[in-house]
């Protein structure tokens, strides 16, 4: 790191490093979900994401290099819970490089103040069971583990 590390908004001349790191996600996460498909995926509407007033794309720089990223979506709770919306958290990935800084953890910082900001009072995010890094890191941050996914891939 040769600067201090700054958070802002995602702008569109962004995009371009943005889909390069949305595939580093994709690659992370393969190993921990054999249904991904092979070859190229993508996984967000970054555009559209950047657009939406209920919705926020930040990123990290270290000078002008951007580091890690991430998103807060407003989505609708279910019916049952005793919040109406959440702040839904999604594409936090950090270059290899930067690992390890507490970079992400600022990122998640600025999507809570957003959050906040937006009168969102609950933050939830997935995280790969796998993941005991993110899972850690997340933690430190507040998080607590809620709910596990089960998957099963039956016989054709």
């Amino acid at each position: 790191m040769n600067n201090e590390i700054t958070i802002r908004e995602a702008v569109q001349s962004d995009v371009p490093v943005l889909l390069q790191y949305e595939q580093g996600v994709v690659k992370a996460e393969r190993p921990m979900d054999p249904t991904i498909r092979d070859g190229e995926v993508t996984y967000y509407d970054l555009e559209a994401l950047m657009e939406n007033p209920r919705a926020t794309v930040m990123v990290a720089c270290d000078g002008k290099k951007i580091v890690a990223t991430g998103y807060a979506l407003e989505k609708p709770a279910r019916s049952y819970l005793d919040h109406e919306t959440f702040a839904y958290l999604g594409f936090m990935y950090t270059d290899p490089e930067y690992r390890g800084k507490g970079i992400n953890g600022k990122i998640v910082n600025a999507l809570q103040e957003w959050s906040t900001n937006a009168g969102l009072t609950e933050i939830r995010l997935h995280v790969y069971c796998e993941n005991e890094p993110a899972i850690r890191a997340y933690e430190k941050k507040g998080f607590k583990r809620h709910m596990i996914e089960m998957r099963l891939r039956t016989e054709s």
